[in-house]
């Protein structure tokens, strides 16, 4: 696999950027929702969501495309992204660019469920060696 996968709870994993083999990989680790973060031509030669798209559902994996920036993350992306996460097929993962704006769009969903504060979220994240200190500005 080419991603770097990091799970963030029994149901709930981020991973970097991936290619249209990792998407087998995936399916083959038993994820049966893939969640796609990274907008596309945000860099030449990554894999289209339509693409990734196509592979999936091929494989039996749901796909979802919710592309937004850690400066551009607004409350209908995280609402969004709270209701593919009730309503999806589990185990879960969502990639971008290096796993970063995913855990941001997830560590922003539980500071709204009241899980963590804003501080432990982040500490936790730095800790696996994420820097989402955007959370702040949704405290």
């Amino acid at each position: 696999m080419q991603a770097k996968i990091t799970s963030l709870t029994d149901s709930f994993s981020v991973a970097s950027q991936i290619v249209a083999d990792d998407i087998r990989e995936i399916a083959g680790a038993g994820f049966r929702t893939l969640i796609n973060n990274r907008p596309d031509n945000e860099e030449p030669g990554q894999l289209t969501s339509d693409a990734a798209r196509g592979r999936a559902e091929i494989l039996g994996v749901a796909y979802h495309y919710l592309p937004f920036t850690a400066s551009t993350l607004t409350l209908a992306e995280i609402e969004s992204f709270e209701r593919l996460m009730a309503e999806a097929d589990g185990p879960v993962i969502a990639h971008c660019r290096s796993g970063t704006r995913c855990y941001l769009l997830w560590a922003a969903s539980e500071l709204r469920n009241g899980t963590a504060s804003a501080e432990v979220l982040i500490r936790q994240a730095a800790d696996r060696g994420f820097d989402i200190a955007a959370l702040r500005r949704f405290q």
